[in-house]
């Protein structure tokens, strides 16, 4: 693997590009990824780590640049990655631990962060089937909480995340890092509310949705005759009505002591693993 050590030209595939200034545009760019603006419109997102990287190009994600720091160059996994990168017509950028910090917005950073297209699903190319579950979250502003759905939907063994209305971006930074590396493996889509309404009236679906006013109990709902959708409302508001109505189920999940209400991503995560514990019985009776 040869280096170029030039610190402005782009790089010929097949070569490394030693990098040490902030200065660089190539650098510059990448830390624009913080924006959601550029993010948009480069149709691009950071990811770090070398498992994430991993696992990313595994799952067939195209990636756009490698940066790893100088202390990570010759392990085999690394030259490994940044083989595969090169193979795929990507940018291989080994800098110094300054520039790595620049780019993560981290005093320890991790060693090794992959730059990746962007990829959304099509809610018109969801089809659920007996037995999936999805998760619909109305207008989530918290990129932690988001991440922590994803992940969550993830182990859980969901089918896919739907964003309703204007969300927080799952591929922001803050998002990636919560979803531990799931946002590789869960299909994420996006719909406006009359989108979704639409779609989930004519996808054969069950719209089970958490409500301040639910009267049923989450654990006495039926989610086996059906594919299930999870309706998950705002932090602050919750469901809006125009949401709430178009459900199949209203859902409770009975509290004790002052707390009124559960963090989003803790009441989706047990509305999940319900969900998966009546599917599971299913399929032992099958």
């Amino acid at each position: 693997m040869t280096n170029d050590r030039s610190e402005h030209g782009t790089g010929r595939v097949g070569q490394v590009k030693e990098v040490t200034s902030l200065t660089n545009p190539i650098i510059k760019d990448i830390r624009a990824l913080t924006q959601k603006k550029h993010r948009d419109e480069t149709r691009s997102f950071m990811a770090e780590g070398l498992k994430l990287v991993i696992d990313a190009l595994d799952l067939g994600w195209k990636i756009k640049t490698l940066i790893y720091a100088k202390a990570a160059k010759g392990k085999p996994h690394v030259e490994q990655v940044a083989a595969k990168t090169f193979a795929k017509g990507g940018l291989v950028l080994e800098v110094s631990e300054k520039v790595l910090s620049a780019i993560t917005r981290r005093d320890n950073p991790q060693m090794v962060v992959g730059i990746f297209e962007q990829r959304y699903r099509s809610l018109k190319d969801l089809k659920p089937e007996l037995g999936e579950t999805y998760v619909a979250l109305d207008r989530v502003r918290d990129p932690g909480n988001l991440g922590t759905v994803i992940r969550t939907a993830d182990a859980a063994g969901a089918s896919g995340v739907i964003l309703v209305g204007e969300t927080t971006d799952p591929f922001s930074l803050e998002t990636v890092r919560a979803t531990m590396g799931s946002v590789f493996a869960m299909p994420v889509a996006r719909a406006s509310t009359e989108d979704f309404i639409r779609w989930q009236k004519s996808a054969g679906v069950k719209v089970v949705a958490t409500h301040l006013a639910g009267a049923v109990d989450y654990r006495t709902i039926d989610y086996k005759t059906k594919p299930v959708v999870l309706l998950m409302g705002n932090e602050q508001s919750g469901l809006p009505e125009e949401l709430a109505r178009e459900a199949g189920a209203l859902a409770r999940i009975p509290q004790a002591g002052r707390a009124d209400s559960l963090n989003l991503a803790i009441a989706t995560g047990i509305m999940l693993f319900e969900a998966r514990r009546h599917l599971l019985t299913l399929d032992a009776r099958a």
